[in-house]
């Protein structure tokens, strides 16, 4: 089995610093505010991160490729992250947690469009002179 294409990498960082300067602090770095007089990190530790977090990426899916051609698809399935996360359980909990919570998302804008729906559907009825939501029965002869 061969491996999957990479593609070449952009030299230098992947990631805007902002973003991986939120998440160190999402994650309790305060040493870094006491480092430096700014509370910006130190550039070494974001270039590290920054190194760590796309190695992550391109593994992660570089293994759900394989899983997919074991399976004999050319496209990469939700399930093939699933396999490759299955030994992490706090990973896969999250992964899971995620698609949980958009099946939830879909459902309720579903019912927010159909609710919507309904309502413009009303204001034709009514607009068109129809009472009580009723349409006018036509005879057919």
């Amino acid at each position: 089995m061969t491996e999957p294409r990479m593609r070449q990498r952009h030299k230098g960082q992947q990631f805007e610093t902002s973003e991986l300067a939120a998440l160190l602090f999402a994650f309790g770095d305060t040493s870094s505010l006491s480092d430096n007089a700014s509370g910006a990190p130190l550039q070494s530790t974001i270039q590290i991160l920054d190194s760590i977090l796309t190695d992550f990426i391109i593994e992660t899916c570089h293994g759900a490729a394989l899983s997919a051609s074991y399976s004999r698809r050319q496209k990469i399935k939700v399930e093939d992250f699933k396999w490759v996360l299955r030994n992490d359980k706090r990973k896969l909990g999250r992964v899971l947690s995620m698609i949980q919570k958009e099946k939830e998302l879909k459902k309720d804008r579903k019912l927010v469009d159909a609710d919507n729906m309904a309502e413009e559907e009303a204001k034709r009825l009514a607009d068109e002179g129809v009472e009580s939501g009723r349409r006018k029965r036509r005879r057919v002869e």
